[in-house]
């Protein structure tokens, strides 16, 4: 990766920089397609402070298997939770820095041009589980930064495919860690139902093209990022 320069960054961002960093630099995985499997990927600090968020998980009424079907109890890093919750608004404003940008951007080979940042804090129990998806789409790049509260919740990391139908690994959900990959037409991942000790805490980062059509749930609705 080339060397960044932060001279622009705010100061409580530069950690948050220095931490991704030093992340990524480590190399990719190949199988079953290009990802990512970051370690200590935000200071401890901040990942504290996002664990203890106190959003609540919502009912799934025992309905599962595509996100968009609780669109209504999601909760996003939106205007209101970024001005209410220091640590979200923080985090939004590191996603749209243009250092980090270019940084995701040098380190993957994606393209985050004319796209905006959204990021989702997830919350999944019991009768939670997600089909096989690509992610390929509006969504340029996918964050899955994980926030377990304990060891037996080691077992609750994505699942990857082959293909939709064929599956083939799963991340390890531990402590601030982070599986990355850059949407294809064979990204498969999901989550196969199994029990989920407690609230499942894990935070999802995705840059967005124009083509997005649920702006309120976007960190900076009318301000592309720029690298």
């Amino acid at each position: 990766m080339s060397e960044l320069t932060t001279a622009g960054l705010d100061a409580d961002l530069q950690p948050l920089l220095a931490s991704l960093v030093q992340s990524l630099k480590k190399p990719p995985a190949t199988a079953p397609y290009q990802h990512w499997f970051l370690e200590q990927v935000l200071p401890d600090a901040t990942a504290k402070s996002l664990a203890a968020l106190p959003f609540e998980a919502p009912d799934l009424h025992g309905v599962s298997g595509k996100r968009e079907l609780h669109n209504d109890s999601r909760q996003y890093f939106d205007a209101t939770n970024n001005a209410r919750y220091p640590v979200c608004g923080a985090l939004a404003r590191f996603f749209q820095a243009p250092e980090t940008v270019r940084l995701l951007q040098d380190a993957t080979g994606c393209d985050l041009s004319d796209t905006n940042v959204r990021i989702e804090y997830a919350l999944d129990t019991d009768c939670f589980w997600l089909q096989p998806h690509t992610d390929l789409g509006v969504k340029r790049i996918t964050i899955l930064y994980y926030l377990p509260d304990a060891p037996d919740q080691e077992s609750l990391g994505t699942d990857v495919y082959l293909n939709a139908d064929t599956w083939a690994a799963r991340m390890p959900f531990k402590w601030n860690t982070a599986l990355v990959f850059v949407p294809s037409d064979h990204t498969f991942h999901g989550f196969e139902r199994r029990d989920i000790p407690r609230v499942r805490r894990s935070v999802i980062i995705n840059y967005v093209t124009q083509a997005w059509i649920a702006r309120d749930q976007l960190a900076f609705p009318t301000t592309p990022v720029s690298a």
